[in-house]
């Protein structure tokens, strides 16, 4: 048939009625009596096989799925799927703030000139999420003066079996996750004992009312003790002290009283030994601290209490005062009693917000003293009054910051002499987190 290059009868539209109709026409024919019979038999038999195969032609055709519905067969059906199946998008969250502090220092005479100061605090990213059943965590943090790591590691979670974590991760030891309320912290941290970053490896685990931390750290966060620029304090190499962390094992376990009621009370015990590596003497010498905590939540009361000691024995060449390790943080470096005392006390009441546009109002007085061990050694000493305010994505500190004897106080320090003084700071510190 012209114009119609496929065989089946399907693709022809009209062609089936068309060859059923002149059939009837050939078959009503009468039969010429000059024909032979023979020839006449051949004609009646191709005639019926020309009928059969049309009738067959319009059945397959009435039981074939419609193209238009092709798109949407099941599977097994005339088309197989044939666009894969898209996998499960990673469950990544980014993060971030951005933060200004506003200060007024009574201590320092061109703050008091400028009735205040003010400034860029930070700017920060982080990235914490799952991919193909691995944790992922990780900040890094722009300051005016450096630009650090605060975290990153990779972990796994074996849902009751506890959860595994490797690479720059918080040392667990003390009150966790801090040891304060307040935005400038306290002495455990400017000691070196909490919210502390190091490289290696910690697993924890929940069970029930316990909960425990095993962790073993094999260097500070940037393994290289000679660069001050980092956000936690490490014992660094600088000046005649060329003393570094190395090797350091961490346990610590809590059992928390009341659990799943309005009162908890989290009561615990945190170690850590390590050791101490000199580049003079390429000796190593040792380290060991020891804390006690509690940490209550009743209603909106929160109350902290911690206290405990370390020591650190360093192998100094001859000449080199062992009496004080120095640490490093934030660009700076100052001294620490080798061994000391710590005690934390703080206390905070979440209030109910007295305006419409305040999500969370949190009051406290954090207070915190290092007693020292060295002769003659003025005690550093640190309170701090303020509240922690939350609105939508703001989060503000306002503090009043109270300190006797305290680095980035005057001539305050944690090491040997000092100045028994107290001064007062107001710091205002606005951030918005996303």
């Amino acid at each position: 048939m012209p114009g119609c290059e496929h065989s089946d009868a399907e693709f022809c539209p009209g062609f089936s009625r068309l060859l059923a109709s002149v059939l009837a026409m050939l078959l009503a024919v009468p039969v010429s009596a000059s024909m032979e019979e023979e020839t006449i038999a051949a004609l009646r038999a191709e005639i019926a096989a020309l009928r059969a195969r049309v009738e067959r032609l319009e059945s397959e055709k009435s039981s074939r799925v419609p193209v238009e519905y092709l798109d949407v067969a099941v599977s097994g059906s005339e088309q197989a799927q044939t666009v894969e199946e898209p996998e499960t998008a990673p469950d990544i969250a980014m993060g971030g703030a951005l933060r200004f502090n506003l200060i007024y220092r009574e201590d320092v005479e061109d703050s008091t000139g400028k009735r205040g100061e003010g400034g860029l605090d930070m700017f920060r990213l982080s990235v914490d999420g799952e991919v193909e059943k691995l944790l992922l965590s990780a900040e890094y943090r722009f300051y005016p003066y450096m630009n650090v790591i605060h975290h990153g590691w990779i972990g796994y979670d074996f849902g009751e079996q506890g959860q595994i974590q490797g690479g720059i991760t918080q040392v667990p030891f003390g009150l966790l996750p801090y040891a304060s309320h307040n935005f400038w912290y306290g002495v455990p941290y400017y000691a070196g004992f909490a919210d502390d970053y190091d490289v290696g490896v910690k697993y924890q685990r929940q069970d029930g009312a316990w909960n425990t931390h095993i962790a073993f750290f094999k260097s500070e966060e940037l393994n290289d003790a000679t660069n001050a620029d980092r956000f936690a304090f490490d014992l660094v190499r600088a000046g005649e002290q060329q003393n570094e962390e190395s090797n350091q094992l961490n346990l610590r376990s809590t059992y928390t009283l009341g659990l799943g009621t309005l009162c908890e009370t989290e009561v615990g015990a945190s170690y850590e030994i390590g050791e101490i590596y000199n580049a003079v003497t390429r000796d190593r010498g040792d380290r060991w601290a020891a804390m006690a905590h509690l940490d209550s939540r009743c209603g909106r009361w929160n109350f902290q209490l911690q206290g405990g000691r370390y020591e650190f024995d360093p192998a100094n060449p001859p000449g080199v005062d062992s009496g004080v390790v120095r640490l490093g943080a934030f660009g700076g470096t100052y001294d620490l009693d080798s061994e000391a005392e710590i005690l934390v006390a703080n206390v905070a009441y979440n209030l109910q917000p007295p305006w419409q546009y305040i999500d969370s109002l949190t009051c406290y007085n954090d207070y915190s003293r290092l007693y020292k061990s060295l002769e003659g050694a003025i005690d550093s000493q640190v309170n701090t009054l303020g509240c922690a305010i939350g609105t939508g994505p703001i989060f503000t500190y306002v503090d009043y910051i109270f300190a006797n004897n305290m680095p980035y106080f005057g001539d305050g320090t944690l090491g040997r002499g000092g100045e028994d003084d107290w001064k007062g700071r107001l710091n205002i510190n606005v951030g918005y987190y996303w």
